[in-house]
C-alpha cells in the first residue's frame, strides 16, 4: 500500500511507534483496536479453520472490540461460562452451540 507508519498509525488512532511495536512484536494491540486494524486490512488475519473453538471464541469477540463480560452479555450467558468455552474446559449445550455458531456466521468467523 506504500503507506508510512505514521499514515497507518492516523487511520488506526494510533501513535506511529505503537505500530512499530506492533510490526516488532514487541507489544501486541489492544482489544480495542483489533476492529479498525481488521478494518484497514479489509480481512481477519487469522486462520480460523485451525482453532479450537476457544479460540474462534476469543478472535471473534476481540475481532469486534470486545471483552468476554461483553460478549456474555450479548450472547445472554454468565462471563464464567464463556470463559470456561474459551479455556475448552466445557462445551456449550446444542442450543447455545447454534447461538453460537450463528454469531460466527454473522460476523464471518
Amino acid at each position: 500500500m506504500k503507506l508510512l507508519q505514521k499514515d497507518v498509525a492516523k487511520i488506526i488512532g494510533v501513535d506511529k511507534t505503537t505500530i512499530y511495536n506492533w510490526e516488532n512484536n514487541r507489544n501486541s494491540p489492544e482489544i480495542r483496536f483489533i476492529p479498525k486494524i481488521i478494518s484497514f486490512l479489509e480481512y481477519v488475519p487469522y486462520d480460523v479453520s485451525k482453532l479450537t473453538f476457544g479460540q474462534r471464541i476469543k478472535i471473534a469477540r476481540q475481532s469486534l472490540g470486545m471483552n468476554g463480560r461483553e460478549l456474555a452479555k450479548v450472547l445472554g450467558i454468565d462471563p464464567s461460562t464463556l470463559f470456561s468455552w474459551q479455556k475448552g474446559e466445557h462445551m456449550p449445550s446444542k442450543r447455545l452451540w447454534e447461538k453460537l455458531e450463528e454469531f460466527f456466521k454473522t460476523y464471518s468467523f
